[in-house]
Formats: C-alpha cells, structure tokens, sequence
C-alpha cells in the first residue's frame, strides 16, 4: 500500500511532524497564541499543527497562507513604483502579538526558483522594502523574546527543483520522504529520538563554550577564513530557552551548533561549497574576500547581480552575524540532496550568515543594544546564511594568542 504524504493524508508521519512542531519546536505553552504562516500548498500540514497546537491549549491560532503564483503576478504585472512598498500593518500587527506572548511557527516550502527569470532590481527593492517593515518582529524573533520554530512542508515546486527528472507525483512523495527523516518524524518515537540528539547538541556547546577560543579558522578549497568571535559570546544549538522562559528548538530540522563574530574582524577568502536560494534566485558557487570583517569582492558564476544587490541591502549586509559548525556525516548532508531550502542546505554544511546577528548568543542575554555594538554583533535588515563547510574542510580554534586548536578535520568533530 502507498503510504507517501503526497497520495495518503492518513500518513502518520505528517502527524508526527505536526507534533513535534507544536511539543518539541514551540513546546507551546497553555493558553499561549500562535501566529502561523505557510504556503497554500500546505494547508494539510497547517491543519495538523493547528490541531496539535489546540490539544496543546493554544488559545487562538491564526494563520498567513503565501501564494508563490500571486507573489509572481507582482513582478509580471504590478506597476514600478509598487516595489518599494511592503504590508507594513501586517508585519507590526505580529510583532504586536509577539510582544502580547504569542508564539511563531513558520511552514517552509517555497519554490526556490519562483523569481529567478524576474528583474533583479524589483526583487532587491521589494525584498529591501519588506526587510524594513518586518524588522520590529524580527528583532523580536532574533533577541528570543519568543519561542517560535519552522518546519517545512514538500510543494509541486520545490520537489520539482529538488527531483527535476521524476514526475510530479513521485517528486513530492520522494521529497516529503526526505523532510520527515531529516525531521526525525520517520521514527516510532519522534520526540524521544529528538531528546537524544539535543543532547547530544548540548555537549559540543558545553565543550566550545568551555574553550573561549577569540577565533575560527576555515581552510578548504577555496577557503581560508578567519573569523573573530564576539567577546562574551555563547555558543548554542538545538533548544534554545526564550525569554517568555519557554524552551523549545527554533529549527526542525537542525545539526548545528552556531554563535555571533565579531563582525568587526572577519579576514580571508571563502568559497560556498552549496548553492544559496535567495528569494527565489539560485546563486552558484560564491566567492567572496573579507577585509577588516567586510565584504571587498564578491562573485557568483550565477545571480551575481542578486549577490550583489543582497550584499547593498544596507551597511551590515556585508558583514558577519552568525558562524555555524555542523559535522559532515549528519543525516541531512547524507542524503545526498540539495534542497535548495536554507533551513535543510546550512544544516548539511558548516555555514557562515551574513547581516542580522543574534544578539542571544551571549553569556549576557541582556546586554543594551550599545553593549553589543562594543562587542561586535551586526545589525542588518537581512539574515542570510550561505555553506562554507564539507568533507574537505578543517577548522581550527584560535586563541586569544593565535594559538590553535584542531575542532574539525575532514569535515568531523576531533574534540
């Protein structure tokens, strides 16, 4: 019998999904609200959640569907002056209910190649002007102030991108087959398998928070990299405490740990070892030279204009706000896919982002803004997290002193 998500809507697994999203994601609290965005293509997956989410006590679960066919009538026929524009009153209507104690939970699942023949300009401009008007949520997002989560869900689409040569119906099955183990939601105890593994998340940051090493060392093809940590930084993965004192896991699936440079000190050449889906631009093969933490060159043998546009969103565009160390034997790199979807890319590879740093990861978690401008942390209306890690990789510890310590060789943990 055929039991892929794609032909049967009594697949268990999607309701483990839609549990762990809710228990072990949010671990949403009893009468807490959930604002919830997702693509119209998942609007079974929503349903499942927003069940889960009301068994859980939920007092009111609100909904966004996104539209990749509408999005694409903009850019086809919106007139040019509408590209500086972006649903402001929306964006400040959720970060009015996160600051009233809502939690967030967003369904991924976008084409990644939705806006790719379209004019880069209007997608830099639409993209700058959204940025702008979800700004005040995401620094609520950003600072922890919440607990929220993603999950994704398999479209026509994005299966299409991922299995471009199986037929639609088969794609979709192969790719929700790919999300449910990355998920862990294939296992017959989902939520303990995920107990297991933020243990064992928890240890590499004990071990690197331990170390206090000043620096990071990348060398690879392409790469050698160094990136100066934050004073006072913290290194975390996996759950992550809220400030509303909800402990739950921002990303479904992860397999990093990760922390905040000091965005001031960032040196070397680095080169993508995956390709970045950004806003519906692939970009190829990145190349890019830092000098005093800032981006000098940069090159793309695809979407270099979008590259470049990216980088130009405003002055911490070019700039360090997070580095993510990620082994190259997890599950999600051994399936050999390219998912062209961030949230499963960076947790195959050891990752760099440019822009928005997270100002919780700091021993301090509330420093003022002016105390983690001092240490380094970036401020930036985009968060962008490209692959920089894989099996040719090897990282060093730096300390204060320059001297260094092996953390990875070949891609894997030798500490």
């Amino acid at each position: 019998m055929d039991t892929h998500p794609s032909s049967s809507l009594a697949d268990p697994r999607l309701d483990r999904l839609a549990e762990l999203a809710v228990r072990v994601g949010l671990n949403l609290a009893p009468g807490q609200e959930l604002v919830m965005t997702a693509p119209v293509e998942a609007i079974d997956l929503s349903r499942r959640i927003t069940e889960q989410a009301y068994r859980a006590g939920a007092s009111l679960v609100t909904t966004f569907f996104s539209d990749d066919q509408a999005a694409l009538a903009r850019y086809r026929h919106a007139p040019e002056e509408s590209f500086d524009a972006a649903p402001g009153w929306l964006y400040d209507g959720m970060a009015k209910a996160f600051r009233r104690g809502a939690a967030r939970l967003a369904i991924v699942g976008d084409d990644p190649t939705l806006l790719a023949g379209q004019d880069p300009d209007k997608v830099a401009r639409a993209n700058r002007a959204r940025s702008a008007a979800y700004r005040p949520a995401l620094e609520l997002i950003t600072a922890t102030a919440i607990n929220w989560t993603l999950v994704a869900a398999a479209t026509p689409a994005w299966a299409a991108a991922v299995f471009p040569d199986l037929p639609e119906a088969e794609a979709v099955a192969r790719l929700w087959d790919a999300i449910l183990a990355a998920s862990r939601a294939d296992q017959p105890d989902p939520v303990g398998a995920w107990a297991a593994h933020n243990a064992a998340l928890m240890a590499r940051r004990v071990m690197l928070n331990e170390r206090r090493y000043a620096a990071l060392r990348f060398r690879g093809p392409g790469t050698d990299l160094k990136v100066g940590l934050a004073a006072g930084h913290a290194w975390m993965g996996g759950l992550s405490t809220a400030k509303n004192g909800i402990t739950g896991n921002p990303n479904i699936p992860t397999e990093e740990v990760f922390t905040t440079p000091d965005a001031r000190v960032t040196e070397g050449v680095v080169a993508a070892t995956k390709p970045l889906a950004y806003q519906g631009t692939l970009i190829r093969d990145i190349r890019v030279r830092f000098e005093a933490g800032r981006i000098t060159e940069a090159s793309a043998s695809t979407g270099q204009a979008v590259l470049e546009r990216m980088i130009s969103t405003d002055e911490g565009a070019r700039m360090l706000g997070e580095v993510a160390l990620v082994p190259a034997s997890n599950p999600i790199a051994g399936s050999g896919l390219l998912f062209f979807n961030t949230l499963f890319d960076e947790n195959a590879a050891s990752h760099i982002a440019l822009g928005q740093a997270y100002s919780r990861c700091f021993v301090d978690k509330a420093l003022s803004p002016e105390a983690l401008d001092a240490a380094g942390a970036n401020r930036s209306l985009i968060h962008v997290d490209w692959m920089i890690g894989s099996a040719e990789t090897e990282v060093d510890g730096l300390d204060a002193e320059g001297r260094a310590e092996p953390l990875m060789r070949r891609g894997e943990w030798v500490r």
